[in-house]
């Protein structure tokens, strides 16, 4: 039975080779600042303005030349006679000659002649003169023009994800639109006859649908527009249609249930007679052994695009951890983003025992904490199992024991795969 699973890291490496990234030229549009927030760049961004914009002063102080103060100290202070006072956004009016200085305050205009800046604490003040404590370094305290960034160099490279950071080195650098990838589509749909929707009342052997709602929220978290495309019964030609559909809306299909070894798991002969490439049937994983991976190559009149189709298995349990493990990397490479497609692993030192049956690699959910600068996986409470989806919340990590490791012992490393919480 385990030989016809593939192991997970082979599994991902198909899975990754599989996708085509969007592309940059015909995938891409416009929006302004506002809305970039969570964005992929779609295109290098410069800026005409220099980074700062002026030489100015990184300190409250007086701005003097450096060779009026680089004797002076305590005991023989510099006597400088103070001509201006330049507050930030204040254009200076004089220029400081021989025995000169400015009062000066943190991001103002450094005045022509002067090189350096005195911090207030190092200075006294008398009238219109000011003492010079303590010579200062040359050019102490003066952000020069430019230093941190030039006009016309790269500012932010194609491929990066559009955080705060990012949005307010755009916003300082005048950049008010920029060329993004577009949100890759995500048609989802659930299989089984079993299945209702959560306003439904539950009749006996029903079960409501959470794979639809919870796949929707990963993707939309992943920057995807999810297509939900609702219940499919078990019944073939009604399947058939549901993925033919998907198959023609969007870049990415995720169906669950449908993908095992029972009478009515249909999908994977379904996908045969849409004419899909099947690469994965099932991997050697816990929870989430059933796991159809397959390709579809659309061709119309105006477009050539690859589709990729993720099986996922009903079980609300497997078909999350299945998502983190499988579906999240291949979504993060098809987006756009520059190469940072892997799954996240951190070694944590776990706060409980961990034990699995050690025949396949298996994924215990709970939450990752950062004490003191450590990882720690947290076991979630309750009944560990596949069926259990209760304890699933507030999940952020997977806990992974490695095929052939039945026990990890409290306190021992663990390596966790990092997810959304």
């Amino acid at each position: 039975m385990l030989s016809n699973m593939l192991p997970v890291k082979q599994a991902e490496e198909i899975i990754l080779g599989l996708v085509q990234p969007l592309d940059r030229h015909q995938d891409n549009e416009i929006v302004d600042l506002s809305s970039a927030a969570g964005r992929i760049l779609a295109a290098p961004v410069t800026s005409h303005l220099d980074f700062p914009h002026w030489d100015n002063s990184a300190m409250d102080g007086y701005a003097v030349r450096f060779a009026d103060v680089q004797n002076c100290d305590e005991k023989q202070p510099a006597v400088l006679e103070v001509v201006e006072e330049i507050p930030a956004g204040y254009q200076p009016q004089r220029s400081i000659q021989q025995g000169q200085a400015a009062r000066i305050l943190t991001g103002a205009v450094m005045p022509a002649g002067a090189d350096t800046v005195v911090m207030q604490e190092e200075t006294r003040a008398e009238g219109d003169r000011v003492f010079i404590l303590a010579a200062p370094e040359s050019q102490a305290y003066v952000r020069h023009q430019g230093a941190f960034y030039k006009a016309g160099t790269p500012l932010l490279p194609e491929g990066i994800v559009l955080q705060a950071p990012e949005i307010a080195v755009l916003a300082a650098a005048q950049c008010t639109q920029m060329a993004v990838y577009r949100r890759p589509r995500v048609a989802i749909l659930s299989t089984g006859d079993e299945l209702v929707t959560p306003d439904q009342p539950l009749q006996p052997g029903q079960i409501v649908d959470s794979n639809q709602y919870a796949l929707a929220a990963l993707v939309a978290q992943m920057g995807g527009t999810p297509l939900p495309m609702g219940i499919v019964l078990d019944q073939p030609e009604a399947l058939k249609d549901a993925i033919a559909l998907a198959v023609a809306s969007a870049d990415v299909v995720l169906s669950s249930g449908g993908v095992s070894v029972g009478d009515y798991d249909y999908v994977d002969e379904i996908l045969a007679q849409l004419g899909a490439q099947i690469h994965i049937r099932a991997v050697a994983v816990k929870p989430g052994k059933p796991l159809t991976v397959a390709t579809f190559s659309t061709d119309s009149a105006s477009n050539q695009k690859s589709v990729l189709y993720f099986g996922l298995p009903g079980n609300p349990v497997s078909s999350l951890v299945s998502f983190w493990r499988f579906v999240q990397p291949a979504l993060k490479k098809l987006s756009g983003r520059a190469g940072d497609w892997e799954p996240v692993f951190v070694q944590a030192r776990s706060r409980h025992d961990l034990h699995s049956d050690g025949q396949r690699e298996t994924y215990l959910w709970g939450r990752l904490d950062l004490v003191a600068g450590v990882y720690e996986f947290e076991l979630a409470g309750g009944r560990h199992s596949s069926g259990n989806l209760i304890n699933m919340a507030q999940t952020s990590g997977l806990a992974v024991l490695p095929a052939g490791q039945a026990f990890i012992p409290a306190g021992e490393p663990v390596q966790v795969l990092a997810v959304s919480g």
